[in-house]
């Protein structure tokens, strides 16, 4: 029960920040949804590794580079929706991937509660 409630947020902060930014257009909560269950999957098997191949620098950077890892799954899951959900520039997703990390922990804080 909580997975599910948890994408429902996800959608929603995926929603929030298409409000915030012109950059980063979503089309829709159903949409939005579907990026949230994308993005689930992708962090539960691409980011792993990604963080694995990348930890010499993500040591470096003390954890910074992790945004940028976070903007790869965003970017992503953009290339796998097509037209329906769109980041234009890496810019927009860092800072997407950014604001997406503080809400998610912001969320996950209230549904753990």
């Amino acid at each position: 029960m909580r997975w599910i409630l948890s994408l429902v947020f996800n959608a929603l902060a995926l929603m929030l920040i298409d409000y915030l930014f012109e950059g980063f257009m979503i089309d829709g909560f159903v949409v939005a949804l579907i990026a949230a269950v994308i993005l689930a999957v992708l962090n539960v098997i691409v980011k792993p590794i990604l963080v694995l191949l990348t930890l010499p620098v993500t040591i470096l950077t003390l954890g910074l580079f992790l945004f940028v890892i976070n903007a790869v799954t965003l970017w992503l899951t953009q290339m796998l929706l097509g037209d329906k959900f769109t980041i234009e520039g890496f810019g927009t997703a860092i800072i997407a991937a950014i604001l997406f990390s503080i809400m998610n922990l912001i969320i996950n804080k209230i549904i753990k509660d």
